[in-house]
């Protein structure tokens, strides 16, 4: 279990090199030689006997890990003492969650300990649940993610659980979970042939329950792991080309996970990965959330996200060990110094490295089909200029009305704000579809709420898509130009945003240029928690945790802010204490230029007050 797992990393090379991932190429695997390596002993899945030796072994001088079984107790401990869990429609991917967190936390602590107290109560978990009429295969997550806390329960506790009870827990998991996963690849189900999250959870899901019951019931493995492979490969090649995830933040956290879940158990199962793991981006995703958090600790966030400061990330450890990366390592350690650790920092423990990793650069282009290009002044400094920005599609999973839109830290504060998610459950909230689908008229998903611009007071087109047309990394002036025509067709025939740092890395410069066609107002708007003032001669003074942003209208001349408020009435979320700074043109046409700078007052009194303003074919 040495930091670049050397036996484990050969492997996936040599298996992976194999694969040359061309679009129109799929995996196929024989139904009757899937199983051929099959590890028959149990624990056979995520974490096997001899890797867990070895953390014991490696415990005693390791303070790191000692916190990590000091936290993964503790909950387990917590867990002794929760009641039993119910069924409950809607809500049972709730349930689903709050089961694989228990069988996690009780059977580690049960494995580490051999205390039968865990054992026993986990055993009540998976006999409850294998007791339901069913996993809600209607909402097929539901039914993955109680397959996976199922099926590593019963790998698990298989030498604990005595012949009835192991029965049970069988007959639950296939009635419940591997026979609606066959029903689900025999009808071509959506997830099945989706590029999204749903697509990495279902699959790994099934993948894991499948290989628990391998021995005494192969015909579900046999024909549910090549119908996953099959899948599998359209959702992994989101990630490419250099490892970011279209949902956003949040899903990328929610499919990287499950990814490693399903890789981790073919890993240990069956000793190989398919190929599954040469897909191109795979191993670069691991950056994404490292680029993405800001230096207030907050991610760039887009997308169904919420704004949340970034925390551990456990998968990071798997991206660390089986792509042998020092900076994915490294950058997770960072986080345990500070956050609680769950079970999957055991499955996957990676050792703190001891040499570090080269250094990242200040600037960084995520070129997926929804793009990402992150700009800072420093990696050290907690107070360093940020500033991201996105690109895409409008009608990609979970999408917002957004392209375009840029967050911005500085001073150890978010100046420029997502609002993030609504609930789930409001009326409508997944009638994307449509031009006019409910779901964009809830503020925090429709262009009122982003940092974008707004033409003849409406939002972006739902069916728009945006293109980085340059991205520049340079050592004073680092900026990126984005092709939003599509987005703002009904009124213009050319618009293009610019956002890029100014004076030295010192401050921020977004602006945008319109060819009006059809006239309207043009305005510019940006979402803050901060406390906005007013000034004239198109200035404005942000302040927020004792920090000050000054903002200032370079063009066009003699335009000053407004304010208005975020704020909105239930049952939308209230989005209490935000507020909107706003730029307002009325009745535009033609040429419009709208170029804002935005400047921190530095600790040392410095603030960028005015660059002059190109347009964007010079930048």
């Amino acid at each position: 279990m040495k930091f670049t797992r050397t036996i484990t990393v050969l492997l996936v090379v040599l298996i992976s090199s194999q694969y040359a991932w061309a679009d129109e190429q799929k995996i196929t695997v024989d139904p009757a030689t899937v199983l051929s390596t099959l590890d028959k002993s149990h624990p056979r899945l995520m974490l096997k006997d001899k890797d867990l030796h070895y953390l014991k072994k490696q415990y005693a001088e390791d303070k790191v890990l000692q916190k990590c079984v000091a936290d993964v107790l503790r909950s387990a401990q917590g867990y002794l003492k929760k009641p039993k869990l119910t069924y409950k429609i809607p809500g049972l991917l709730l349930v689903s969650r709050e089961c694989l967190q228990r069988i996690h936390a009780l059977g580690l602590a049960w494995r580490w300990t051999g205390q039968e107290k865990y054992a026993r109560k986990a055993k009540e978990n998976l006999l409850t649940v294998c007791g339901f009429k069913d996993w809600n295969p209607s909402h097929f997550l539901d039914t993955a993610e109680m397959s996976y806390a199922v099926g590593v329960g019963y790998d698990w506790l298989y030498s604990y659980l005595d012949r009835n009870s192991r029965e049970l827990i069988r007959k639950g998991l296939i009635k419940n979970g591997m026979e609606a996963g066959l029903r689900a690849y025999e009808k071509g189900k959506g997830w099945t042939k989706q590029k999204n999250n749903w697509n990495l959870v279902c699959n790994s899901g099934l993948i894991i329950g499948a290989l628990a019951i391998a021995e005494t019931d192969p015909q579900y493995a046999e024909r549910i792991i090549p119908a996953a492979l099959k899948s599998l490969p359209l959702a992994l090649k989101s990630y490419g080309p250099d490892g970011a995830w279209l949902e956003g933040p949040m899903y990328w956290h929610y499919a990287t996970h499950y990814t490693a879940y399903g890789m981790t158990a073919l890993e240990t199962a069956l000793g190989k990965d398919f190929g599954l793991l040469g897909i191109d981006g795979v191993s670069e995703a691991g950056l994404f959330p490292i680029y993405s958090t800001g230096p207030t600790g907050m991610y760039l966030t887009f997308a169904d996200c919420d704004s949340s400061s970034h925390q551990s990330i456990s998968c990071m450890f798997w991206l660390a060990r089986t792509f042998g990366n020092v900076l994915y390592a490294e950058s997770e350690h960072a986080q345990l110094a500070w956050n609680k650790a769950a079970v999957e920092h055991l499955i996957w423990y990676v050792p703190k490295p001891t040499k570090k990793a080269p250094g990242k650069s200040l600037d960084k282009y995520f070129r997926g089909k929804v793009e990402i290009a992150l700009l800072r002044s420093s990696w050290d400094d907690p107070e360093a200029l940020w500033v991201g920005v996105k690109a895409g599609y409008n009608q990609v999973n979970h999408g917002h009305l957004d392209l375009g839109n840029f967050e911005m830290d500085a001073l150890g504060v978010r100046w420029a704000c997502e609002l993030g998610s609504d609930h789930y459950n409001l009326p409508g909230y997944w009638d994307r579809r449509r031009r006019d689908g409910k779901r964009w008229s809830y503020y925090r998903l429709n262009s009122f709420s982003h940092n974008v611009p707004l033409l003849g007071n409406q939002s972006q087109d739902p069916f728009g898509e945006a293109k980085f047309i340059k991205f520049e990394s340079n050592k004073t002036t680092p900026f990126v130009l984005i092709d939003l025509t599509d987005a703002y067709k009904d009124y213009a025939r050319k618009a293009v945003r610019g956002v890029g740092l100014a004076g030295n890395r010192r401050a921020v410069l977004v602006q945008d240029e319109f060819e009006i066609e059809n006239p309207c107002e043009v305005a510019w708007g940006m979402t803050t928690k901060a406390k906005i003032t007013v000034r004239k001669n198109g200035l404005a003074e942000l302040a927020l945790k004792g920090k000050k942003l000054l903002a200032q209208v370079l063009a066009p001349a003699g335009v000053n802010f407004s304010v208005e408020s975020a704020e909105q009435e239930p049952p939308q979320s209230a989005n209490k204490g935000y507020s909107r700074l706003m730029v307002r043109l009325p009745n535009q046409k033609g040429n419009v230029r709208v170029a804002i700078l935005l400047s921190p007052v530095w600790q040392d009194g410095r603030v960028i007050k005015t660059i002059e303003v190109k347009p964007l074919t010079q930048w």
